[in-house]
Order: structure tokens, then sequence, then C-alpha cells
């Protein structure tokens, strides 16, 4: 049988985590399977790609089953044709599904270039070098034409200018590389203008879109080689390693662009000829070991990773497609669906009990089911704006996560998000009771005949009313206009595009948006609650005092949130800290660390909130713990994204001073250290505050993924788990008695990835990497650090990168881009090789997903962990942290 290699699946074991973009595909095998006899037969499954093929012939006896010849494919090929042989046992069904295994493993080898023609690609470091890459996977795919048609719109006089060829060959944001590019390209054709032809820029083309490694090497060789004498100087590969480090946003490599060429020429030319020569440059690139994760033979590895069928079939059955959707969005949603079902239960029950209680009343005669709807929406209205209170009382929450079992039931994660949701159900309320009110049953009292109006004589007066001022000018009226009018300012104010200050705003308007005009708006509440109360006192329609039940609503929430101030302003009042060290970073990123109040005790992944009188006396300001509980100190990395930690950056700038060579960061403040101590802004903190990464212990395995900033819960639970590496240390050592005591940890093994945009970003933690590299060796913390401003493993680009960063690592034991001892991967992770080789490594077990960071990866890595739980034996927890 014949299976057509459409599909790819994206995971090899041998390829790097995270450098691969391909999108994963495990499905049936195909075919018919001939049988010759009835208990003996031999049965072949052939793979074909392009014009290669693989074709295993099986020997099948009873349920025996041997192999008997192999056409095509190599060693890894004849290993895979191994796992099919089997030894008497019940055979059944089990040869078609172990066919269907090798055949997908095999459509993986054919589609990562295994069977390439070229003999170097069979080398080990082949798969590291099908790179030197001179066109993305986004630009030239339509061929020619795509440039032939961009060529047509830059064009000058038939000419195409140098100043363009960066954005007509796509490299936009790496156009002084372009430019090099074009010079190595001129100067094997002998062109010395500026401006090339239509003709001259096909014939470019096709040498940067030469698929063969000879060809981009030669491309890669004249680049450096500025005067073409087939010889490369120090001075030309420092000229072209300030060039790619321009073109990948390395400043601090830039800076040392002459020690790195001199460490090249040192290991490329140990006799000092002064010169490299092609060669030199090929074996350079040849031995750069990869960065991949090596299963090697594994054989139950790659067993498992045969078995993986980790993209669901497509169900064509509409109906058994949405059974099996909403079964699954049920079980990963059952928390949040009875907490908002019960929610909506109780406010459609306030809402129906109102609404027929005044349909009975005399009332009803006259304003019909307009008055209905008003008091209906005001019943939901109390209750809600009683609950909106309780997920922001954050200590309350805290305890009740830490201290009991909760948690099984009720997402505490969720807390924003309901408070959110009831934001909206509050909304929905107001709309309705306004509404119902100003267009509807008070025009109809305007407008009542005296008999009409008689039985409402009780509730308005003798006199009927005569038009709208005298319902506005009542306390009744001015109160709930002022409500509606505060709320709408506090509602438009939160949301992200004012609170963030996403809107291009005239510098008038921009003033009023922001962070500060979100606390300060949100904070409009206090005036809103005594409003409303007074809003329920004075009714038209309700005279007796216990028919006035908005107090009864609010009464216990407004007094335990009261509680929760009251408590923050006494706790803060004691916790003041001592400033210890400041340090500011790289990527706008303060460094705090503070002493640790007496008695103070927290959990990695909680947060605190922070006050600074120089900045605001009234605001506070919540910020992850980025210390670990077993540290003698208290820290918080805060990274300036908007007014209040611009100007807390700037008060603590001006104390500091510039580093010392062995002190990390732009400025720095010790307190231990020199006889000059700065004079210190006064800091308050109160908490910790529960967090969802605080469950970490929970789990035998953590999968950690933070995204710029959002590391620094994260960095804390690796610090606690490394801490707990040291003691268990010290505890083998006899360093610590065995009968001290220690909290249960669970946690056997853990996946950092930290990705990360700027290079000076690596700064803000390279303590804490280096510490980890040092005391971990068992490796029990696997790191991975990825700086996005470097392009993909395999761009030429960034491939002179590549080959310092193996020198110096290999050399030095640093790694050039993040300046620690953890090897930095370039571009973004593939997030499904993640999940893939954490839950081959952990089959069975269940992994805690912890996430902090920009909302967009929210959904896929959510996703992933749903789908690797299903598909998988290993159970995959998500987590995301909530502010």
């Amino acid at each position: 049988m014949e299976i057509q290699g459409n599909q790819r699946d994206s995971f090899s074991e041998s390829e790097s985590i995270g450098s691969s973009t391909r999108v994963g595909y495990s499905g049936p095998l195909s075919g018919p399977l001939i049988s010759n006899k009835r208990n003996s037969s031999k049965k072949s499954a052939r793979f074909k790609d392009e014009e290669c093929f693989v074709e295993i012939t099986l020997d099948v006896r009873d349920d025996t089953v041997s192999v008997q010849n192999i056409r095509g494919g190599d060693s890894e090929t004849q290993y895979l044709a191994s796992q099919l042989e089997k030894r008497p046992s019940s055979l059944g069904s089990q040869l078609s599904f172990k066919l269907r295994q090798v055949s997908q493993e095999l459509k993986r080898m054919t589609s990562s270039k295994t069977f390439n023609k070229v003999d170097r690609s069979k080398s080990g470091a082949a798969r590291a070098l099908q790179g030197l890459k001179f066109m993305s996977k986004n630009v030239g795919s339509e061929g020619w034409s795509e440039f032939e048609a961009r060529f047509n719109e830059m064009a000058v006089n038939g000419m195409l200018p140098k100043s363009r060829f960066a954005q007509c060959i796509g490299m936009n944001e790496s156009s002084e590389f372009a430019g090099e590019l074009f010079d190595a390209l001129a100067r094997r054709r002998g062109i010395t203008s500026s401006s090339i032809t239509k003709a001259e820029l096909r014939e470019f083309w096709d040498q940067i879109t030469d698929q063969s490694f000879d060809a981009r090497l030669q491309t890669f060789f004249d680049m450096v080689d500025k005067n073409a004498d087939g010889r490369i100087t120090e001075v030309e590969v420092e000229e072209i390693i300030a060039s790619s480090a321009s073109a990948n946003k390395l400043s601090k490599l830039q800076e040392r662009a002459q020690e790195y060429a001199a460490m090249i020429m040192e290991e490329l030319d140990p006799n000092g000829l002064g010169y490299i020569e092609l060669y030199n440059l090929e074996m350079l690139l040849l031995q750069a070991p990869s960065q991949s994760t090596n299963v090697g033979s594994d054989s139950r590895v790659l067993s498992q990773l045969l078995s993986q069928k980790l993209v669901p079939t497509k169900e064509y059955n509409p109906v058994k497609r949405c059974c099996r959707g909403l079964g699954y969005f049920v079980q990963d949603n059952w928390k949040r669906i009875w907490v908002v079902a019960l929610w909506l239960s109780i406010c459609a029950g306030l809402f129906t009990w109102k609404f027929i209680q005044y349909k009975h009343r005399a009332v009803f005669d006259v304003m019909g089911y307009c008055v209905t709807t008003a008091k209906g929406a005001a019943e939901t209205l109390k209750f809600n704006m009683a609950i909106i209170l309780l997920p922001v009382c954050r200590n309350t929450i805290t305890w009740l996560r830490s201290k009991t079992k909760l948690g099984i039931a009720v997402p505490f994660d969720d807390n924003i998000n309901f408070h959110k949701v009831i934001a909206w159900g509050i909304a929905i309320g107001v709309g309705l009771h306004a509404g119902a009110h100003l267009t509807c049953d008070f025009p109809r009292l305007l407008h009542a005949t005296d008999g009409e109006y008689e039985p409402m004589k009780h509730y308005f007066g003798e006199k009927r009313p005569d038009d709208y001022w005298w319902f506005v000018k009542g306390n009744e009226g001015w109160t709930g206009v002022v409500m509606v009018v505060l709320m709408a300012i506090a509602y438009t104010l939160a949301q992200p595009w004012f609170r963030r200050s996403r809107l291009n705003l005239p510098k008038t308007l921009k003033k009023l948006t922001g962070f500060n005009a979100f606390w300060y708006s949100h904070h409009l509440f206090v005036v809103v609650y005594v409003l409303f109360i007074v809003h329920g006192y004075y009714l038209y329609l309700s005279k007796k005092w216990y028919k006035k039940t908005t107090w009864m609503y609010l009464a216990v929430p407004i007094l335990l949130y009261a509680s929760e101030r009251l408590l923050r302003a006494l706790r803060s009042g004691y916790k003041t800290v001592r400033i210890l060290k400041v340090a500011v970073y790289p990527g706008n990123v303060l460094a705090l660390h503070m002493s640790k109040p007496q008695g103070f005790r927290y959990t990695s992944g909680q947060y605190i909130f922070v006050n600074c009188s120089a900045v605001s006396p009234f605001q506070w300001h919540p910020f992850s713990i980025t210390s670990a509980p077993g540290d003698d100190y208290l820290s918080v990395h805060i990274r300036t994204v908007g007014d209040w930690t611009s100007q807390l950056k700037a008060i603590f700038s001006k104390v500091c001073q510039p580093p010392s060579i062995d002190q990390s960061g732009l400025l720095r403040a010790d307190m231990a250290q020199g006889n000059n101590i700065p004079r210190m802004p006064r800091l308050l903190i109160d908490g910790p505050y529960g967090a969802p990464a605080q469950d970490y212990k929970k789990y035998d395995v953590l999968l950690l993924v933070g995204l710029g900033i959002g590391a620094t819960p994260l960095i804390s639970i690796v610090k606690d788990v490394l801490n707990n590496i040291k003691q268990q240390q010290e505890l083998e050592k006899g360093i610590v008695e065995s009968g001290s005591k220690r909290k249960h940890f669970a946690t056997k093994r853990a996946y950092f990835y930290w990705v990360t945009r700027e290079q000076g970003s690596f700064e803000w933690f390279r303590g804490v990497m280096d510490e980890v590299a040092e005391n971990d060796g068992d490796r029990v913390i696997e790191l991975h650090n990825y700086c996005t401003s470097v392009y993909e493993e395999g761009d030429a680009r960034s491939a002179l990168i590549t080959m310092l960063q193996s020198l110096q690592h290999a050399k030095n034991g640093v790694d050039i881009v993040s300046g620690t001892r953890v090897k930095t991967h370039f571009a973004r992770p593939n997030w499904r090789n993640v999940y893939k080789h954490v839950a081959l490594k952990h089959a069975n077990e269940r992994v805690g997903v912890f996430y902090c960071g920009a909302h967009g990866l929210v959904g896929e890595l959510r996703r992933l962990a749903q789908d690797f739980s299903r598909k998988t034996t290993t159970k995959f927890d998500f987590h995301k942290e909530n502010f």
C-alpha cells in the first residue's frame, strides 16, 4: 500500500523545541492490508515523499511478526521497522495499529528532510544546518512573481535602488543586513552600481532562494568577504558580527563585536595566518552543537512518540461534534458554570418575585408592566451591588483558598473576572430600572386621569406631579441621576483602552485616562453606596421601614469590605519595610529588595500591595513577590508601564548610582555597602494575597511560562524549588538534622520557559539563572530562555549569533545573549512541542501549568493543556495569574 506524505507531524525529539512552526498531525493509515494466506502473509507499507520510497515488508505467521525486507531509508528507518516485530502473543488488530504508528513516524522523518540527497545532511548537525535561509517562510513563497511585482512598484527608471532592496526582499526590519547581502551579491557579479535591473534582481533572487546548503554558505561567506579575495580577516568578521547583532537588536553583543571576532579567529585560525577560508566557516557551522533535547534511541520514549494521537480526527457528524464540544466545555469550565448558573438563578428569582408582587398592587393599574419591570430590576441591583464587593475582599479569599478545601469547587482564580461579570449585571439592571421609570411609568403617571390618580395620592401626594422636574428634584431622583453618572464614569475608565492608555487622545484628554484615573474613579464607589442607601430609603411606593430592604442587602458585604480596608491600614502601619537594595535594569524595570517584616509569611506565587507616599499616599498597587519564602529579604520587580510606576522609578533613580563592574543593572543602590547611604523613600506593604501560582506545591511536575515581566511570580517558585533542593542536599550530607521542620514539597521536576523581547531583560534574574545552573546538579529545574528579537534558528541573520553562542558557551560556559549559564533559544517557542515534550517525559502524571503574561497567549496555552489532557495519559492543569 502507498501512503502519500501530505500531512506533517511537527514533533521530533531530535529537533529543537520551539524552532519548528509546522502544525502537528496524526491520522489513520489509509489503504487496504492485503493478505495472501490465512495464517501466513507478507504485508508491506510503503511511504512516498517526492521521489523517495520507504518500503517495509513484514512476514506474518499466526501471532508472530518479523521484518522481511526494507527498501530505502537509513539506520533510523531500520530501528523504526524493528518496532513492528512481534513475538507470539495476541496479535489481532495490533498489526494495523503498529503499521499506523510507523507510518506516522516515517512521515515525520521525511518531513524533516531526513532523506535529503545531499550527503552532508546525514551528519548529526544537519538539522541545525538547514539554515542560512535568506528568505523567511512568509516571503518568496509565491515565487518570482512576488518579487517582480515589488520591483515594478519600487523601481525608479527601471532600476531598483539599494535603499529599497530590503523592502523588496521582505527584510524591512533588517535594512543594514539586507544592505550587506546586496553588496555581496553585487560583488559576485561585478556590479558596481547602487541600483540593479530586473534581470539582475532575478539573478539575486535565484541565488538567495537556492535550497542547497553549499549555495547558502557561499552567499554568507561572500557577505563577510568584503574584498572578494576568498579570505576573511578579523576586521571583516567584526563587521558582520556588528551587522548581525544590529539585525537581531542585540546591542550588548554589538558593543563586544571586536572581542567576539577575536574569539572566532582564535578558533578558526590557530596558526595565526590572519585570515580564514570557506572551509573554516563550514567547519564552525557543522560543529555547532544543537540546542535541542535529544532523546536518542530510547525505545520507550520512541514508542510513546509513535503512539501519540495529539490532534483529534475531525468529526463530520455535526450532532456528535457539538455534543463532544459541549462535553469538553463542561469538563473544562464546570466550576465557572455552576457559580454563574447560581448567580443567574438568584437574579432571575429576585426579578420574578418582585415582578409578581407589584403586579398585584394598585400601582399596576396605572403604571402597568413598566413599574413591575423597574422594581424587578431594582431588586437584582440590590443583590448585585452587595455581592460585587465579595470578589475584591482579598484577605477573605486568600484565607478561604489557603485554609479550606473550597477551592475544589469554587474558582477563586476567577475572582476578578466574576467581579466584571457582576458589573455587567449591574449595568443591565440600571438600564432596565432607569429606562422603565423615565420612559414608561413616569409618563403614564403624568398623563393619568383624576380617577386613575386617586389611588396614587398616598404615594405621590394630593397634587399630581405636572412634569419630569418633580421627579428629578426629589431625593429619589437626584440620587439616582448622580449614581448613574458616577457609575458610568467608573465603568468607562475601567475599560482596557482607557486604563492602559491605548487610545490616541489629545494631551488634555490623555491626562484623564491611565491607571490613576481608573483607581480614583473606581473609588467613587464610596459615594455611590451612600447615595444607593439614601435612594433605597426614600422610595415612592414603599413607606414601611421593613420593606426598604436596600440596607439589608448591603450590611454584611459593606462591613466585610470595610473590615478588610481597616485591616490593611492597621497592618501596613506596622509592616513598614527598610530598603536594602535598589536596581534599575534595562527594559524599564525597577527591582526593590526590602527587609522582611517580623512574622511576615508567604508562599511563592503570592503578591503584595505596595504604597509609596512620595508618589501618592492613597494608591496601593499589586506586585508579585520574586523572592522565595526561604530568603531573608523580600523583593519585587516593577516594570514601568503607567504613570504611578513611572513616578516611582524616577524617585528611586535619583538615589541610585552607576553600578560597579561586578554588579548588574544600569543603576544600583546597595545599603550594606559604602558609607554614603542615600535617603530612601518610605514604602508600606500589605499582604500577602493569594494567587493561582501559590498552588504549585500540589504538583509533582511544573510547567512555568512567563512573558516578559510576567516571569516575576514564577521566579519565586523556581527559587523555592531550588531552596528545597539545597535543603535536601544538606539533609543528605548531615548538615541539618532530619527532625527539623520541613513542609511537604511534592515538586520533583520543573520546566521554566521565559520569553522576552529584549536582550537586557535577562539581567533582571541573571543571579537566579546562574544559581540554578550551579546548584541543580540533578537537573530538577529545566530552564529555557527565549529572546524573540533574534530571528529563528535557520535564518541567515541569526546564523553567526548561533555560531558565537556555541563557541562562547563551550569556552566560558556563558551565553552571549543572556549573560547567564543558561543557553538562550531564538524566536518564539512552539508551544505544542513544549507540551508534547513534557507529556512524553511524564506519562500518567499531573502537570501544573502556570502562566503569567500578556493575555494573547492564554487561549493557546489553555487549549493545548486541554487537548493533551484528553489525548495523552498526562493531565495538564492550566492556571492564569489575575490581579
